[in-house]
């Protein structure tokens, strides 16, 4: 896919692979509409966009959690632009405690912005992106494909999504449809600090050594080019990928592998 003057929704755009995504379409020429719940931020990250590349973006105040403000997102995007040809499902939130500790809103905070808000823009987008045979994108994660401890929600959110994607890439076989689930490895981002402790809070600080992950800008490069070959699922890290192979052949010892790598986190939920 030539990306120039083509039009891309991101949503949770104002940070992390959300941002570094915006950029890195602007680069290749394309037209952007931008949603997060950050909307100042948002707003000084299309006029730098515009005035760098030489594009057009829009920034749309946008929770994905609600269903209206993802269906005046697609809105905004079809009136502006008059097309859809990729829709970026990047928004989400994290979290980290045990399920024994869990007040239960964190679990439906997490299904309703990680889950919820992929289908609600997927639904309102897919009959313009029918018609542009177009690309959806989950931003997944290895957690959508190997339960992680304390994390209970967030990989029932991506296990979810995952599902959703792969159903709806059936369904459209036929169609051009394009469906991409994205999983990258642990990437340095703001989705730590942010993360939910047992009581709904944010946790505020990270508990893993965030200078060994990849960066957001990696991720981004990875995805584009992903949209543009057309790929089917992009599992992004060797340690991923290994993951994802051994879960299906030795499930039992990747239990064993995962429960050791967590106890090595900062302030482990496990020992």
């Amino acid at each position: 896919m030539d990306l120039k003057n083509k039009t891309v929704i991101i949503t949770g755009a104002s940070s992390g692979i959300g941002k570094a995504c915006a950029e890195e379409f602007a680069r290749r020429g394309a037209n952007l509409v931008l949603g997060a719940r950050q909307y100042v931020t948002l707003c000084e990250l299309t006029q730098t966009l515009e005035k760098q590349y030489g594009i057009k973006a829009v920034a749309v105040q946008c929770d994905v959690s609600v269903e209206q403000d993802c269906e005046h997102l697609i809105k905004q995007a079809k009136l502006t632009f008059s097309r859809i040809d990729v829709l970026i499902n990047n928004a989400g939130i994290s979290m980290r405690a045990l399920f024994k500790d869990l007040d239960l809103v964190v679990i439906r905070n997490l299904m309703d912005v990680n889950f919820w808000g992929t289908v609600y823009c997927t639904k309102y987008a897919l009959p313009e992106l029918l018609k542009s045979k177009g690309s959806v994108v989950g931003i997944s994660s290895i957690a959508g494909y190997r339960g992680l401890p304390g994390r209970t929600g967030y990989s029932a959110s991506k296990f979810a999504m995952n599902g959703f994607l792969e159903a709806l890439r059936v369904e459209n076989l036929k169609t051009g449809l394009h469906v991409m689930v994205a999983a990258p490895g642990f990437t340095a981002s703001n989705i730590r600090n942010t993360a939910l402790a047992s009581d709904g809070t944010q946790q505020g600080e990270t508990s893993m050594d965030e200078g060994k992950m990849m960066t957001a800008e990696e991720v981004a490069r990875i995805i584009v080019n992903g949209v543009q070959a057309r790929k089917r699922t992009l599992i992004m890290t060797g340690q991923g990928k290994l993951a994802v192979l051994m879960n299906k052949i030795l499930p039992a010892w990747v239990d064993k592998k995962v429960y050791q790598l967590f106890t090595k986190e900062k302030d482990p939920l496990i020992r």
